[in-house]
């Protein structure tokens, strides 16, 4: 190894903490999106969304560190998985910022005469993955592979959630003040919700994979995204 011991647990440290940062900022775009939505702010839905981009920049230059401390480390063992989970980690989050802008590019698009209110549903699968986000996030910083087996398990809960709000919204079209391109709008909103919740359970495996070099798959359904562009 070309560094100090010393000097390469400070790059460690620095993408860890890089990673959190990064972490940090998803959680908000996710955030800001929803309360977006929810005041049909479309100021502050265009700022999600221009704020994507930034969210891209931080991932590639997470990557670069990563792979340039790899090639010219050739770490071993646990220091070589903390470098590929984080490698993994970083795609997550940033495929986490894209639904957030996904949200946002629904607030945008939502018929102006829209006269609704978001589904109690829909609100408790935002609380529910930002929740999930910010505790693995943890659970990853502290290297608990325990917390991480637990949170993956909020998965399903989530995929429950989903079931229940897509079956309202079919029996909600064409009832007054719900028309059919704004349920489908909605949708779009819950499939990426669920599909943030997917991210993390991701992130959870990465965590696994860091302390015991074990790969296991805690959720077999596709992550495809479902979104505007």
């Amino acid at each position: 190894m070309g560094k100090s011991r010393p000097a390469f647990d400070r790059t460690l440290t620095e993408i860890q903490q890089d990673l959190m940062d990064l972490g940090a900022d998803v959680i908000r775009a996710v955030d800001l999106a929803m309360n977006a939505l929810l005041r049909r702010d479309h100021a502050l839905a265009e700022r999600v969304v221009d704020g994507d981009k930034a969210i891209n920049d931080r991932r590639f230059e997470i990557e670069k560190t990563c792979l340039s401390t790899i090639a010219t480390q050739q770490p071993a063992a646990i220091d070589l998985r903390r470098l590929v989970a984080a490698l993994n980690v970083v795609l997550d989050l940033e495929r986490i910022g894209d639904y957030a802008a996904g949200i946002a590019k629904v607030c945008l698009r939502m018929p102006s005469e829209s006269d609704f209110e978001l589904p109690v549903s829909l609100q408790a699968m935002n609380d529910l993955s930002l929740a999930m986000l910010r505790q693995v996030l943890d659970a990853y910083k502290a290297q608990d592979e325990v917390a991480a087996l637990a949170i993956a398990r909020k998965d399903d809960v989530m995929d429950q959630r989903y079931q229940e709000l897509f079956t309202k919204f079919l029996s909600l079209i064409g009832q007054p003040g719900m028309e059919p391109e704004s349920a489908l709008y909605l949708l779009f909103v819950g499939h990426n919700l669920e599909r943030i919740a997917d991210r993390v359970t991701n992130i959870a495996e990465r965590v696994l994979y860091m302390m015991s070099g074990e790969m296991r798959e805690l959720n077999t359904e596709s992550d495809e995204p479902m979104g505007l562009e």
